[in-house]
């Protein structure tokens, strides 16, 4: 999957990061909605991730998710 090298660095570490811990575990649904997640556009993912606007269903489990992952 493309997890990296997606045009904003910060969204190539922390996607290449997620990817690495959790696509192995992931059903086909939940991999499905990974893949609909890769093909948005880096603008909208990075400001879903890190709550500047909200996620469109049905991404924003998955996004939370990957949110919650890496908040410090």
């Amino acid at each position: 999957m493309r997890s990296i090298r997606r045009g904003i660095k910060e969204m190539d570490i922390l996607l290449k990061g997620f990817a690495d811990e959790n696509l192995a575990q992931m059903d086909d649904e939940t991999l499905e909605i990974y893949e609909a997640i890769l093909n948005e556009n880096d603008q909208d993912l990075y400001q879903w991730v890190t709550g500047q606007a909200a996620a469109p269903e049905p991404l924003a489990g998955l996004i939370k998710t990957i949110s919650q992952t890496y908040q410090k």
